[in-house]
C-alpha cells in the first residue's frame, strides 16, 4: 500500500483540479485505475478518464460506478451526473497530466535509491536481472512487465511504499517531449542508458535528437551508466553537455572506462566476461551466449559495483541469472483444459494483470489458480495472503492450489476450493493431474518454485512445430485501424476460417474484451463454437445454408442474406419455431461488382417487399464487397462500387423506420477510402498483421510465427539424392537438416526443391527435395547448427509475404492452410 493515502480534497489540490461533485471528500485513495476492465477492488480506487484518439474513458464511468467505484478524475462533466450522486468527481484540463502529477507527488515522499532505465533495447531485461541479482538483499519495487509508457510509469511509481529500499523503473518514449513528463515521476538517482537503436527513428529529426530526448530522464541523477563503445550514443551524450552536471560510470571493450572489458569468451552454454575495475581484474560467467545478454549483464555488473557489492558476490549471483519470460503464454492443456503460464513476475500487481487475462477467457466456466509463495512483497504474510484471497474471490476464481510454506500457513484466508502443498515436487507427486478437466488454469509462481515442471505436465503433448500468436500485436493492429475511423463508425472483425488460422475462441475472446462491435464467421458451426465458448458479441454468418438456420436461431447468430432463395429458406425455418423465439437479425448482401454472392441493385424494390412480408426478420445491416480496394489501378471501379452501393442501400434503408447499418470498406478500404466508412467497416487480414498495401506494413506488428526445429542432422556425399522421387541431388558434399513440418501441417509442396526457404540461426536456408507429409529437408551446409535448433518458417524476420511469393500465392492461403494439428501458443508480451 502507498505510504500515504490522499483524500479527494488533497488530490484535487495536487492535480490542480476542481471538485464538481462530492460524495465524501475524506475518502482515502489507495489504488489508481486507467482501464475499466482491470478494476480489482472498488474501495479506495480512483479512476482516471483518459482521452485519446482511439478511446474516451468517460464512457466507462457509469459501468464502474455500478461496480462500486466512487472516485473519478474527468475532463468534462459526465452526461449522467444525476445517476452518480455518491461519486467524487474532480475535473481537470488533462486527465493524463493529472495522473502524472499525482504519481510525481507520490515519488517525492521517498528518499531511497531509484534506478531509471531507458534505451532502445534491453530495458526490461536489465530491470529484471537487477531484481534477480539483488532481491535477496533489498526490498525492491519495480515496473510490472514493460510498464514504461506515459501511463505505465505513473502506475509503476504508485507502487512505492515505505517498506521498499530500492526502486527500479524503466521509461520508454516514441516521440519528442515525452521524457520531460516521465523524469519528475521516476526522478532517478542512478541512470542506465542501455543502447541506442532504430526504434521510433521516424518520429525524431535524427538520432542525436532521440539521444537528447532520452537523456532528459537523467538530468538530476547522481551517476549515469552507459558504454561509450556505442559511437552515436557517446556523441549524443557529449553534445548534450549532461556530463557537466552528473557523474558517469562507463564500461568499454576498447577504450578507457571505469570497467574495462578485456575478454569475452563464448562457450556452448555460457559466456565468461573478464573485466578490470579500480585496477583489479575479475570475471563473471553468465548462462547465456548471445551478444544482447552480454551487454545487459555488463550494465548490471556496473550498477552493482556502484551500489557497493563485493566482486565475489557479483560473480556468484551472475551465474544464477535466469531467462526473463517476456510474455504470458496460453496453450492447450490435458483433458480439454486451457493453460495460462505467467512466470514473469510473482507479486500481487502482476497477479492482478494475469487474472484479468484469465477472465478474458470464456471457453471454460471453471477457473483454477496455481499460486506459489509471493516473495519480497514488503508486507507481512498475515496481511498479504488475505488480500490475495480477496482478489481471487473478486475475480471469481473457483479453486486455488497454493504451493509453498508461507501460503500454506495462510490457508484459512482462502474461502474457495483449496489445496496446499509445501513444494512443487510435493504437488506433482501427490496431486492427480487427471482430475483437471474443462477448466482454465493459471500458473503463477516465483522462479525458485520451478513452475515450468507443472506447465510441462499439464500441457497437451504435440509435435515440435508450433504457431505462436502474439495477442498484443493483434490489439496493436486493431487500435491502428480504429485510429483511422471517423467518430461513431463501428468495427466488425473477421474471425472466419479459424481466425485466418490464428485460432477460434482465443481470438474472439480477445476481440470481445477489446470491445469490437461485431464478429463475422463463414459458417454457422463456427458461430456456434464461439457461442459455446462464451462469446456474446453479435455474430454475422456469411455462408448460411438450409440445414443451419435452426441452429442459428437457437444460438442467436445473424445470417447474411444474398438471394431470394436463401431468404425463403430462412422464412421457412422461422415458421417452425415457436412465436416467442421466431425473430432474427439479418445482413443484406448487395453485389456491386464482385460478382460473387449478393442481390443485384436492381432487385432492391422487390427485396423490400419480401422483407416486409416477414415482420420477424429485422435487417441489421446492408453491405457489399469491394473487389480491388487495395490497388490504385482499380480506383475508378472501386468508386463505382461505392456509389452503386450508396444508391442501392439508400433505397433499402429508406423503406424501413428503424436504423440499418451500412458497410462496404474492408481492410484496404478503411485506409484508402475514408469517405466509404459509412456506419461500420470490416477488418480482416490487417488485424492479423498483414497489410493489403506494402506501404502500410510498417504500421502493423507481426502476429503469427510458425516455427519448428531440427530433428536430425545428416552429412551426405556429392551426387547423393534427398527425399521422394530422388528429386534433389547434392552437387558436392553437404549437410542437411530434417524439420518436422510437411504438407499435412500446411507446408505446400510447391516449396520443394529450392523454391521455399526457412530461417535457421539468422541464415536463410533452402528446402531441398520434395516436401513430405510430415517433414521436409533443408540444406544447412556451412551454417553452424545443432539438432534441436529453432527453425523459423515465417515470422517477424522471415515475412510470410516472402513465402507466399515463393509458392506463387497470397498470405491468406498460407495462414488459413495451417493444420489444426499444429499447436497454437498464444502470448502477451
Amino acid at each position: 500500500m502507498p505510504v500515504f493515502n490522499h483524500s479527494i480534497s488533497e488530490i484535487s489540490r495536487i492535480v490542480k483540479g476542481k471538485i464538481i461533485q462530492s460524495g465524501s471528500e475524506e475518502t482515502l485513495i489507495t489504488d489508481l485505475l486507467t482501464d475499466s476492465r482491470r478494476m480489482v477492488m472498488p474501495e479506495g480506487c480512483l479512476f482516471f478518464a483518459l482521452v485519446s484518439k482511439r478511446n474516451d474513458g468517460h464512457k466507462y464511468i457509469e459501468d464502474l460506478y455500478s461496480r462500486g467505484v466512487r472516485n473519478f478524475i474527468v475532463e468534462k462533466e459526465p452526461d449522467n451526473l444525476l445517476l452518480l450522486h455518491e461519486a467524487n468527481l474532480i475535473q481537470v484540463k488533462d486527465s493524463l497530466q493529472a495522473l502524472q502529477m499525482l504519481a510525481a507527488a507520490h515519488r517525492r515522499q521517498f528518499n531511497i535509491e531509484v534506478i531509471g532505465i531507458t534505451g532502445s533495447n534491453g530495458k526490461t531485461i536489465v530491470k529484471e536481472w537487477l531484481y534477480q541479482l539483488m532481491y535477496e538483499d533489498r526490498n525492491i519495487v519495480r515496473s510490472p512487465k514493460s510498464f514504461n509508457s506515459q501511463v505505465g510509469v505513473p502506475l509503476s511509481v504508485w507502487q512505492m511504499n515505505d517498506t521498499h529500499e530500492l526502486a527500479i523503473f524503466e521509461a520508454g518514449i516514441s516521440e519528442p517531449d515525452e521524457m520531460d513528463k516521465l523524469q519528475p515521476i521516476i526522478y532517478p538517482t542512478i541512470g542506465i542508458f542501455t543502447n541506442l537503436g532504430h526504434a521510433h527513428d521516424e518520429n525524431f529529426i535524427n538520432r542525436n535528437q532521440k539521444t537528447g530526448e532520452k537523456l532528459k530522464l537523467f538530468t538530476k541523477v547522481e551517476i549515469l551508466v552507459y558504454s561509450p563503445d556505442q559511437k552515436e550514443l557517446q556523441e549524443g551524450i557529449l553534445k548534450s553537455g549532461i556530463l557537466k552536471n552528473i557523474r558517469a560510470f562507463t564500461w568499454s571493450r576498447n577504450q578507457k572506462a571505469d570497467l574495462v572489458i578485456s575478454k569475452i569468451n563464448h562457450q556452448s552454454h555460457f559466456t565468461a566476461i573478464t573485466g578490470e575495475y579500480l585496477g583489479n581484474k575479475s570475471e563473471i560467467t553468465i548462462p547465456f551466449i548471445d551478444e544482447a545478454s552480454v551487454e545487459n549483464a555488463i550494465h548490471c555488473w556496473s550498477t552493482m559495483l556502484i551500489l557497493g557489492y563485493q566482486q565475489e558476490v557479483i560473480t556468484r549471483k551472475m551465474r544464477q541469472l535466469q531467462p526473463v519470460a517476456m510474455r504470458l503464454e496460453m496453450k492447450e492443456g490435458i483433458n480439454n483444459c486451457t493453460i495460462i503460464n505467467d512466470s514473469y513476475n510473482s507479486d500481487i500487481d502482476s497477479l492482478a494483470i494475469a487474472l484479468d487475462f484469465l477472465n478474458q477467457q470464456k471457453q471454460h466456466r471453471r477457473k483454477t489458480v496455481i499460486l506459489s509463495d509471493i516473495l519480497q512483497s514488503g508486507r507481512s504474510d498475515s496481511y498479504l495472503y488475505p488480500e490475495i484471497a480477496n482478489l481471487l474471490e473478486l475475480k471469481h476464481i473457483d479453486s486455488v492450489i497454493g504451493i509453498g510454506k508461507a501460503i500454506s500457513k495462510q490457508a484459512s484466508a482462502f474461502k474457495m476450493e483449496k489445496q496446499f502443498f509445501p513444494s512443487t515436487a510435493d504437488f506433482l507427486g501427490k496431486f492427480p493431474l487427471s482430475s483437471f478437466s474443462n477448466e482454465t488454469i493459471l500458473l503463477k509462481g516465483a522462479r525458485i518454485f520451478e513452475f515450468e515442471q507443472i506447465s510441462e505436465a499439464l500441457q497437451q503433448k504435440t509435435h515440435e512445430t508450433v504457431l505462436e500468436i502474439n495477442l498484443g500485436a493483434i490489439v496493436h493492429n486493431l487500435n491502428y485501424y480504429r485510429s483511422l475511423l471517423r467518430p461513431g463508425v463501428k468495427l466488425m472483425a473477421m474471425v472466419k476460417a479459424f481466425s485466418y488460422g490464428s485460432g477460434s475462441f482465443e481470438i474472439a475472446n480477445l476481440l470481445q474484451f477489446h470491445q469490437v462491435d461485431y464478429l463475422t464467421v463463414a459458417y454457422a458451426d463456427e458461430g456456434v463454437e464461439l457461442r459455446k465458448a462464451g462469446i456474446n458479441l453479435p455474430i454475422m454468418v456469411m455462408n448460411p445454408d438450409q440445414e443451419s438456420f435452426d441452429s442459428m436461431l437457437k444460438h442467436k447468430l445473424e445470417p447474411e442474406i444474398y438471394s431470394f432463395r436463401i431468404l425463403r429458406l430462412l422464412q421457412e425455418s422461422l415458421s417452425r419455431f415457436p412465436e416467442s423465439n421466431a425473430s432474427i437479425g439479418v445482413h443484406i448482401k448487395i453485389d456491386t461488382g464482385m460478382r460473387r454472392l449478393g442481390f443485384d441493385p436492381k432487385e432492391m424494390e422487390e427485396l423490400v417487399v419480401s422483407l416486409k412480408e416477414s415482420p420477424t426478420i429485422r435487417v441489421v445491416s446492408v453491405f457489399s464487397h469491394l473487389a480491388g480496394s487495395d490497388s490504385a489501378d482499380f480506383d475508378d471501379f472501386t468508386n463505382y462500387q461505392i456509389n452503386s452501393f450508396r444508391e442501392a442501400s439508400d433505397q433499402l434503408t429508406s423503406a424501413f423506420e428503424y436504423p440499418i447499418l451500412r458497410h462496404i470498406a474492408n481492410t484496404a478500404g478503411i485506409t484508402r477510402f475514408n469517405d466509404a466508412q459509412f456506419d461500420m467497416v470490416r477488418l480482416g487480414i490487417g488485424l492479423y498483421g498483414i497489410a493489403p498495401m506494402a506501404s502500410e506494413q510498417q504500421n502493423l506488428l507481426n502476429v503469427s510465427t510458425l516455427k519448428s526445429s531440427i530433428s536430425q542432422i545428416k552429412q551426405i556425399g556429392a551426387n547423393e539424392t534427398v527425399g521422394y522421387s530422388r528429386a534433389w541431388s547434392a552437387e558436392k558434399d553437404a549437410c542437411i537438416g530434417i524439420v518436422p513440418i510437411g504438407y499435412a501441417d500446411g507446408l505446400s509442396r510447391r516449396l520443394s526443391n529450392g523454391r521455399g526457404h526457412f530461417m535457421l540461426n539468422g541464415h536463410v536456408v533452402p528446402i531441398i527435395g520434395n516436401v513430405c507429409m510430415d517433414m521436409c529437408m533443408i540444406d544447412i551446409t556451412d551454417i553452424p547448427a545443432r539438432e534441436g535448433d529453432e527453425v523459423i518458417i515465417f515470422g517477424k524476420d522471415m515475412p510470410i509475404s516472402r513465402l507466399a511469393e515463393e509458392m506463387e500465392s497470397i498470405p491468406y492461403e498460407i495462414l488459413t492452410g495451417i493444420s489444426r494439428r499444429v499447436k497454437r501458443v498464444y502470448f502477451e508480451e
